[in-house]
């Protein structure tokens, strides 16, 4: 970790009066933070879906700019000019996406005589274009991915560049990241498909269709080199990320550092993500990102000439705000660090909380939050603060522009926070992750909280047995609930149980019963209780639960008001449970476990066993979208008949396209939508001749 030295220059020293905030959520939050921290002013902009959004509430001036489509509002850099010229903001900070990386709009900036904080515009041109970066890289002596030479024109040549390179290859966006435009192939028949979905996404979203074809590294690790460096000449690399855990080429856990780097690796790497970023002449942060082997042989993928996603597991082991010194290097002032002084303290670890059904391969969701409760967060982890674990065994830090009551929208990216913890070690940092995630809840969307909680509480992430393919091979159907052989259903029918006691307690106090028997039921499955329940000396409320045969104590129970938390000590340690009513069921959510339980008398869960199910319509005869999109193209036409694994439909959701495949053999009999227009998750588009019984 850096020492105080460095801190001598942050007060006192002349950066600008006001920047504006070229971006939304919670990385406008973030910015605004450090930037309020350091006595600087700022302007937030806004669309039409970000009205009441936190970002535009938060900074000290907020300028409308647009529609709620990207294009005509975060992706309009005249606009954001505008917005710069009407507020007397002296300087631009993008974030990460929208206009990061867009080397017109820096020069547009220039000329109009605004900061651009971030890197020159020629920087951000050449490692923006694959090709360029690739060659940039080979002379500045860096490993690269072997490869076509140059981009494909169409989907032949994407073949036949496949076929030379060796299958499997990937298909990638030149002007592309974040996972989009990336696709990967196997055969001649999924290049020349992947070819089509890859360019059409990298068009959408970065206005560039070019594809490029590479060796696929099979099981690789992602590790990025964290750089920072100033129009001084001075440069740090600031040591790895590992980001492993990904799906769809998002990341989704992210820590620092890594497991598997040793440290005759780690100065490897170091050292050449220096030697291009001094190549390309680097000034600002920015990120060299790595695929590596198991055997640690590793190989430029891409330099991201901006704010990482994950900055701040950076942050949190270094103890250096990442954002206040993009400015003050974007203000010219001289970086006093230097690459002896850049040690790590401790681990950090992050979780991206994303709006998305995982039990539905991940397919985005949106909507408004019904509720929104954070697990609680360390004073000295605030973002914009310089972060001094001291004496503190863990610390958990929460990067959010969302609140209670806000809405996800379907015209951004899903994520809704970056939950980072820091520990001591990987295993405080891992411990005080789960223990976050068990308290963190969201309602009124489909999240992937569980999902992340059964990630970290995953025996090979605790082995540190990560690759970039671990969620598909691990998750393959998607995600509903962690491994069953590490759920214990019984601890989940006695806190049910418990809780209902309590809740009884509650509502009539006379007649309450300190001895009782109730019966928990999870998936059908009765899990008798028999519990005992006292006070302790201290007041404290105390169980004792018999459930399987084992008895088992549940004390110090408490949950304020209103409040799904459940804080307790089960058999002598420390569980923190999510618990929910909802009518007669209980919602539960821990470790990745999410279940409903109802807690009934003995003999009305007996009766209650008698009762018929209602079985949910057959929608098997409809080809329905799984969330709410844009429908991009339909390829089927009433009376045509399709073969199984036939494109049928795409969906485009949060920037990605999603196609939508026949799964049997059948013919079409209805079309219920249009390409173009808006679909609701569950909408029909498509319905099936019945007697094929085909979807």
């Amino acid at each position: 970790m850096f020492g105080r030295e460095h801190e001598k220059i942050l007060h006192g020293s002349s950066v600008f009066k006001k920047i504006l905030i070229a971006n939304r959520g919670e990385i406008a939050c973030r910015i605004i933070a450090s930037a309020r921290r350091m006595g600087v002013a700022t302007v937030a902009v806004y669309s039409d879906a970000d009205r009441d959004a936190p970002h535009a509430r938060r900074a000290d001036e907020a300028v409308h700019i647009g529609a709620a489509r990207a294009a005509e509002s975060y992706l309009d850099g005249k606009k954001i000019i505008a917005a710069c010229k009407q507020t007397g903001a002296e300087a631009v900070h993008p974030g990460y996406g929208f206009l990061s990386e867009n080397a017109e709009f820096a020069r547009a900036l220039q000329s109009a005589g605004v900061v651009f904080i971030g890197p020159g515009a020629d920087a951000i041109e050449t490692m923006g274009d694959k090709i360029a970066s690739k060659k940039l890289a080979l002379r500045a002596g860096v490993n690269i991915i072997p490869g076509h030479d140059g981009a494909v024109a169409d989907a032949e040549e994407a073949a036949r560049a496949a076929e030379s390179v060796g299958f499997p290859v990937m298909l990638k966006a030149s002007a592309g990241g974040g996972g989009k435009g990336m696709r990967v192939a196997r055969s001649r028949e999924e290049a020349v498909d992947g070819f089509a979905r890859a360019s059409s996404e990298a068009l959408a979203s970065f206005g560039d269709a070019r594809i490029l074809v590479e060796k696929c590294i099979e099981r690789p690790r992602h590790i990025e080199i964290q750089v920072l460096a100033d129009s001084h000449g001075n440069m740090v690399a600031l040591n790895e990320r590992e980001c492993s855990l990904q799906r769809r080429h998002q990341k989704v856990i992210e820590e620092a550092p890594s497991p598997f780097l040793d440290a005759k690796t780690r100065a490897a790497m170091n050292e050449q993500a220096l030697a291009l970023a001094r190549a390309v002449e680097y000034c600002s942060a920015g990120t060299v990102e790595f695929v590596v082997d198991a055997k640690r042989n590793f190989y430029f993928l891409e330099m991201n000439t901006r704010l990482q996603v994950e900055h701040a597991v950076t942050e949190l082991v270094t103890g250096l705000d990442l954002v206040e010194w993009m400015i003050r290097i974007a203000a010219g002032e001289k970086m006093p660090l230097k690459q002896k002084d850049a040690r790590m303290n401790g681990w950090a670890i992050e979780a991206r909380i994303y709006a998305e059904n995982t039990h539905a391969g991940f397919l985005p969701s949106s909507g408004r939050l019904a509720r929104y409760l954070p697990p609680q967060i360390s004073p000295e982890a605030k973002p914009g603060t310089s972060v001094k674990p001291g004496n503190a065994e863990s610390i958990v830090r929460l990067d959010e522009g969302v609140e209670e009551g806000g809405e996800i929208s379907r015209h951004y990216d899903p994520m809704i926070s970056k939950l980072v913890t820091w520990g001591k070690d990987r295993a405080a940092a891992i411990g005080a992750m789960r223990a976050a995630l068990d308290a963190y809840c969201i309602r009124g969307i489909d999240t992937n909280l569980t999902f992340a909680a059964a990630l970290v509480a995953h025996p090979k992430f605790a082995a540190g047995d990560l690759h970039t393919h671990f969620i598909e091979e691990e998750y393959p159907g998607g995600f509903a609930r962690a491994d069953d052989s590490r759920v214990d259903p019984e601890i989940f029918a006695a806190l049910a149980a418990v809780a209902h006691h309590r809740r009884l307690q509650a509502e009539s106090p006379q007649k309450s019963e300190d001895e009782c028997e109730w019966v928990a039921l999870i998936d059908g499955a009765p899990h008798p209780v028999a519990l005992s329940a006292r006070r302790g000396e201290d007041g404290a409320e105390n169980y004792s639960a018999r459930c399987a045969g084992k008895t088992r104590k549940i004390e110090c129970v408490e949950q304020a008001p209103a409040h799904p938390l459940i804080r307790c000590i089960v058999d002598g340690a420390p569980l923190r449970m999510l618990c929910e009513r909802r009518g007669l069921d209980y919602d539960l959510a821990h470790g990745g476990n999410q279940v409903t339980a109802k807690v009934l008398r003995p003999r009305v869960a007996a009766h209650y066993a008698l009762m018929p199910e209602k079985t949910p319509p057959d929608m098997s005869r409809f080809l329905l979208s799984p969330m709410p999109g844009l429908l991009v193209s339909l390829a089927a036409r009433a009376g045509a008949r399709v073969k199984a694994g036939e494109e049928l439909a795409v969906v485009e959701a949060m920037k990605m396209e999603n196609s939508l495949r026949a799964e049997h053999d059948g013919v079409v009999e209805k079309v219920h939508a249009e390409a173009g227009a808006t679909l609701e998750a569950g909408q029909p588009i498509l319905e099936f001749a019945a007697a094929d019984g085909a979807r």
